[in-house]
């Protein structure tokens, strides 16, 4: 082994080695095997956890916004990061709820064209409203 390194931000092991044979030198990488992440969906069906889903949902989201490529890839990773923090089966709302706070740093008017979708807006109060707890600055009144 010549050189060992981290890579992808911590998630795996980046080696460089040498054939004793014949001196070539290649890369491997080494990652921690995850176990899979299910969905279970409204229906109740079972299925594999797809990051390329979330990734066109955030993409129609941020579509013509100023939102790279690599941000969405980036928000994407990260969902799928808190997600297994949760367990081996999730529901498609803690999806959906967990991609909405990640827009909602990343891109405002992308936070709310998703909700719009994923919360199932029918009138322009739904986004009046939510545009409302989005700005919200002040803390609720506590009740007594």
């Amino acid at each position: 082994m010549v050189d060992s390194r981290l890579a992808e931000e911590g998630a795996a092991i980046r080696r460089r080695r040498e054939c004793l044979v014949c001196g070539r030198r290649f890369t491997t990488f080494e990652r921690v095997e995850e176990l899979p992440l299910w969905v279970v969906k409204r229906s109740g069906l079972r299925e594999p956890f797809d990051r390329a889903k979330v990734i066109a949902g955030v993409k129609a989201a941020c579509k013509n916004r100023p939102v790279s490529e690599e941000a969405m890839q980036s928000l994407a990773q990260r969902v799928e990061e808190v997600l297994r923090d949760r367990g081996a089966e999730l529901t498609s709302q803690q999806i959906g709820v967990a991609v909405l706070e990640q827009l909602k740093a990343l891109d405002e008017v992308a936070y709310v064209r998703f909700a719009s979708v994923y919360k199932g807006f029918e009138d322009l109060g739904d986004f009046e409203r939510e545009v409302g707890l989005l700005t919200k600055t002040t803390a609720p009144k506590r009740r007594k």
